[in-house]
């Protein structure tokens, strides 16, 4: 299939898959690693910048979410505790605080050392989805002034 698309599509086709991505028309698994634009193109227009942003941290934010709840019903029905408690506990762990109660079960135990893991892990992966649009337009940035003064 990608073999048909290339037979008469030549410079031409690539351009266009280039418009398409920038103007938002393609999905992310049509675009792959060219979510961020290639060090030969512009800089990204601010507005689409923040919004680029914005996606990242939504995305983060989902992880966190999901985290949250993978912890809260691990406490609640591995260390029994109530819901609320559950919360206290998995949100004090995911954000690298420590548990709260003290845990008495060994199925809560060994829980609690994997979420414990499992969350500090989870905080980097966090960060860098994060941190990912800043830096990749510091780069692009820093690498377009270089472009220009080899000019």
């Amino acid at each position: 299939m990608a073999s048909a698309g290339r037979a008469g599509g030549g410079r031409a086709a690539k351009s266009s898959h280039r418009e398409r991505a920038r103007s938002g028309m393609m999905c992310y698994a049509e675009t792959g690693a060219g979510v961020y634009e290639h060090r030969s193109e512009p800089l990204l227009p601010l507005r689409r910048f923040i919004r680029r942003q914005i996606d990242h941290v939504l995305i983060g934010l989902g992880i966190i979410s999901v985290s949250l709840g993978l912890g809260v019903a691990g406490y609640h029905f591995f260390e029994n505790l109530s819901w609320i408690d559950a919360l206290l506990n998995a949100s004090m762990i995911l954000g690298g605080m420590g548990p709260v109660d003290p845990i008495r079960t060994t199925a809560g135990k060994i829980f609690a050392s994997f979420y414990a893991l499992y969350s500090g892990i989870i905080f980097l992966v966090v960060v860098g989805i994060m941190m990912a649009p800043i830096l990749h337009r510091l780069l692009h940035r820093l690498h377009l002034s270089e472009t220009k003064s080899k000019a």
